[in-house]
């Protein structure tokens, strides 16, 4: 019987490696590299480190290593992989989709990082290239494409802090965190063009944060995002690290520095909304797949961007488990939530019939309330002592009490009234201060409801606002007084601490991203008295329990003085968990210096360890050193009082001797 023909395809083994076919390519349906459960976790929005799954994966079938592609795109009718490996050809590498679950899946042989690559997804829309959701890389912009990277072969050497992280309780550490935007920290030669990268930012960065006393930093958004001028906040890639400063992994090597230099890393992270460009998630699958079809729920009026679909199961476990991927992948310490008062509110920034109210009548946002409590609850669950910072500024309650108390699960929340009233108070002359008294002891009466962060933020130095220096009135002294006053008296307040870059030396032009901050200034005194007074600020804050054990129990505050409006004057008490561990702080808003008897309950030598007008700093040395001793005379309803000075512009800080 006639034997049947040979299939070449299959069996030919004249292949110019000498290797049968067989053993060159992959099986041509591979071993699954999704289970039954995977699919349904994500279908069911509970798979919290999708990102091992979906995307590009490097990975081995049958002895055959290739990259794993999968993509979500449940309304397409036919999605291929297109590529530099294919000549970018539609036809060359189709998907096949893994139904119910909406997932497309290919594994390609032969590919290995580095390989550029996008999704060809063919609609009822008709036919666009998306780049991919979960893709751990992206070409530099304005090229769009992504790109295979490994980004498990980091070797970390951050082991003792992750360690020690775990134990530690942030809620009363101090922390005092430096903001950086990478970009425009410094420049290569302090030219206004180009970026340093990573790695060479990571070795200036650390040192100088370590000079300065600064606990954390807190960078801008850092996943890929094609506008520079947007800063970051909208984002197409959110698993990509942006490739303007480097790799992935040289990001990770400044995460792994700061670490190992007892750093905290926080970043900026975006989940309120994402561009429309046409290779990111807008209209992903020819539908509103990660967004919301009508315009009065999925459109954002103020940045012309679009709103997540936080009700649908597979865009909230998108986002929650880009969250657990950058903590999981990239050790960061915390993640500081963008506008999440524009998530709470569906009638955010719209007018009358603008937007829908939800099932109940109401303007809450429900949807988003359940996925911030679920982000929440995950983070702090999967990497406990993390923090979640929300930039929320409106009343909303519990925004950082615990999801079992009702609250919305966060560690922290930006003080946003704090910062406007402050401000706000320290741009009026300093004869006029004395009329607006309230702006600034209202912050006490609400400062022990959430656990605060004072923002002195780059939202405050920006769209013509201009620089701190600039805001603050009088000439070129009282300018360099009135913000050594301002910072003194921000970390001497309750809640932690956040300061924008350049704020620290007195940078005088407004903040632009396209250039490096003004580091020349510090060839002159007062720009140096201002940074060494930040540093001082720091290492006290660090020093002084009284200053950052108690920061959200009000147990740790207590007027003396807050009435004397003629004068412009505050005096009050820090207290430590230890009632003998405390400063008394004095604050003088006016450019006159006062001298007044002051109450106090504790009778002993008080020795000043701090005033913002000491002549290292600029000032006029005009204090208490080297200390003063109090009298049986009563005082402001205390048994004991002294008599002391209020610095012009200044704030002074009293320490008792001993504990009795």
């Amino acid at each position: 019987m006639p034997q049947k023909p040979k299939d070449v395809a299959a069996n030919d083994t004249t292949e110019k490696t000498g290797r049968p076919v067989a053993e060159q390519t992959a099986p041509e349906v591979p071993p699954n590299f999704f289970t039954d459960f995977d699919l349904h976790l994500f279908n069911e929005g509970t798979h919290w480190r999708s990102y091992e799954k979906m995307g590009a994966h490097l990975r081995e079938c049958n002895g055959v290593k290739g990259v794993n592609f999968a993509v979500w795109a449940p309304n397409a009718s036919h999605v291929s992989v297109i590529g530099d490996f294919n000549g970018w050809d539609g036809q060359k590498h189709a998907m096949r989709k893994l139904i119910p679950s909406g997932i497309w899946e290919l594994f390609i042989p032969g590919l290995g990082e580095g390989t550029k690559y996008k999704f060809r997804i063919h609609s009822d829309e008709g036919v666009c290239e998306k780049a991919d959701p979960v893709g751990f890389y992206a070409e530099m912009p304005p090229r769009t494409a992504s790109v295979v990277f490994d980004v498990d072969k980091y070797a970390w050497n951050d082991h003792e802090w992750l360690k020690k992280r775990e134990q530690f309780n942030w809620l009363t550490a101090p922390i005092s965190i430096y903001e950086v935007h990478l970009g425009s920290w410094r420049r290569p030669g302090d030219k206004p063009q180009g970026w340093l990268t990573y790695k060479d930012t990571a070795d200036r960065l650390v040192e100088y944060v370590k000079e300065m006393g600064y606990t954390h930093i807190e960078l801008l958004p850092v996943a890929e995002h094609p506008l520079t001028a947007s800063w970051g906040y909208q984002i197409v890639g959110y698993f990509a690290i942006t490739s303007r400063y480097g790799t992935p992994d040289e990001f990770k090597y400044l995460v792994d520095l700061c670490h190992q230099n007892g750093i905290g890393v926080i970043v900026d992270w975006v989940p309120a909304h994402f561009p429309r460009d046409g290779h990111g998630l807008r209209r992903f699958d020819g539908t509103a797949l990660y967004e919301h079809q009508d315009p009065r729920q999925g459109e954002h009026r103020d940045w012309g961007t679009l709103i997540p679909n936080y009700g649908r199961n597979e865009v909230r476990n998108f986002l929650i488990s880009n969250a657990v991927f950058l903590l999981d992948k990239y050790h960061v310490d915390g993640l500081r939530v963008d506008a999440v008062a524009s998530m709470l509110y569906l009638d955010y920034s719209r007018n009358e019939g603008d937007w829908i109210p939800n099932e109940y009548g109401g303007r809450e946002n429900i949807k988003a309330i359940e996925f911030l409590k679920q982000m929440n609850e995950q983070v702090h669950l999967q990497f406990p002592n993390v923090l979640t910072i929300a930039e929320e500024s409106t009343a909303w309650p519990g925004v950082s009490r615990p999801t079992y108390a009702g609250g919305l699960g966060f560690s922290m929340k930006w003080n946003m009234g704090w910062m406007n009233d402050t401000l706000r108070y320290m741009r009026h002359d300093p004869v006029h201060r004395k009329y607006h008294h309230d702006e600034l002891t209202f912050s006490l009466i609400y400062a022990f409801h959430e656990n605060f962060i004072l923002p002195i933020s780059h939202d405050e130095v920006v769209h013509g606002k201009g620089s701190i220096m600039s805001q603050v009135p009088g000439d070129l002294w009282q300018k360099f007084a009135n913000a050594r006053l301002l910072y003194s008296y921000m970390w001497t307040h309750p809640g932690k601490k956040l300061q924008f870059m350049g704020c620290e030396f007195g940078q005088w032009n407004e903040w632009d991203f396209d250039e490096s901050l003004q580091w020349h200034l510090l060839q002159w005194e007062s720009h140096q008295g201002l940074q060494r007074c930040i540093a001082d600020l720091n290492r006290m804050y660090i020093a002084e329990p009284a200053l950052h054990e108690h920061d959200f129990d009000g147990r740790g505050f207590e007027w003396i003085d807050c009435h004397n409006w003629e004068n412009s004057i505050f005096a009050y008490v820090r207290k430590a968990k230890d009632w003998r561990d405390f400063l008394v702080v004095l604050c003088n808003f006016t450019p006159v210096p006062r001298r007044m008897r002051l109450g106090i309950f504790k009778n002993a030598w008080y020795q000043e360890i701090f005033s913002s007008d000491s002549a290292l700093y600029g000032g006029c040395n005009t204090g208490n050193g080297p200390g003063i001793q109090t009298e049986e005379i009563p005082s402001h309803g205390h048994p004991y009082s002294f008599d002391v000075y209020f610095p012009p512009l200044g704030v002074s800080v009293l320490k008792p001797a001993c504990r009795s």
